[in-house]
């Protein structure tokens, strides 16, 4: 499916306003993984005619991982920056993919002058999947299939969103298997609050591992995440245990994406 996804510089010229805007992330820009996952969500916006618009070059990071490593400082410049951005374009409706950048645009930037609609992906998967819009017909077939999710912690834990990415998997007609520890009793990943860009410190065992675990205690063909950090991390947990080929970890979109044939 060939098309191109607008920049809000080449909407404003043109004297346009998006519906939403499509904060990508870190993550969605540079990680190879979860560009895939990117490209998947601008299918899904261009599929249901949603008109939207990513900032391009003149996004930046939200500053969550400075935030969380303790660098105020560092994350407030960053904040004021990209709040200087989406004022100046007049954003109203923002959708992430990603739950660190969800939750630092929706709860810490109010504070910093920047007040959006803000959801994240699975959100919006929802809402099209109640409006009739995805339907999960027409491409891949999940039905019977197991498949287990795994709560990220910004978009559970942290902001109570449980019933979203698990509606998204429900219309599939598939077999949705629990962890032990889920929903507000879910276990991260290893990779929240900044713990992404370092080494672990010395213990009995990674925490990704120990997360694996518990997915692979479920007999799953399928782990569900909606985070590219978990994605890294539950990905990393998969090829240690040498279960490739038989667990896919796939975020919602993904999934979402191949069901309606995208």
């Amino acid at each position: 499916m060939e098309f191109k996804v607008p920049t809000m510089a080449e909407l404003m010229a043109a004297g346009e306003e998006p519906e939403i805007l499509f904060w990508v992330g870190c993550a969605g820009s540079y990680d190879e993984r979860a560009q895939k996952i990117t490209r998947d969500i601008c299918k899904i916006l261009h599929h249901v005619g949603i008109k939207y618009a990513v900032l391009g070059t003149e996004e930046s990071c939200t500053g969550d991982p400075a935030k969380r490593a303790g660098n105020e400082f560092l994350f407030q410049m960053q904040a004021m920056t990209n709040i200087e951005v989406l004022n100046a374009y007049n954003i109203k409706k923002i959708v992430t993919g990603c739950p660190h950048c969800f939750n630092t645009i929706k709860n810490e930037y109010p504070g910093l002058g920047g007040s959006y609609d803000v959801i994240h992906h699975t959100q919006l998967i929802q809402d099209l999947i109640n409006e009739g819009k995805l339907k999960a017909e027409g491409g891949e077939s999940f039905k019977g299939r197991k498949i287990t999710y795994h709560d990220p912690c910004y978009l559970g834990r942290a902001n109570g969103i449980y019933e979203a990415p698990r509606k998204a998997l429900e219309v599939l007609d598939a077999e949705l298997v629990e962890m032990k520890r889920c929903k507000s009793n879910g276990l991260c990943c290893g990779a929240g609050g900044a713990q992404m860009f370092k080494e672990p410190e010395k213990g009995n065992k990674d925490i990704n591992v120990e997360r694996i675990d518990e997915a692979l205690q479920t007999n799953p063909q399928v782990i569900a995440a909606g985070c590219p950090f978990c994605m890294t991390m539950l990905s990393d947990g998969i090829k240690l245990k040498d279960k490739e080929q038989e667990v896919k970890v796939l975020d919602i979109a993904e999934i979402t994406a191949r069901a309606n044939g995208l």
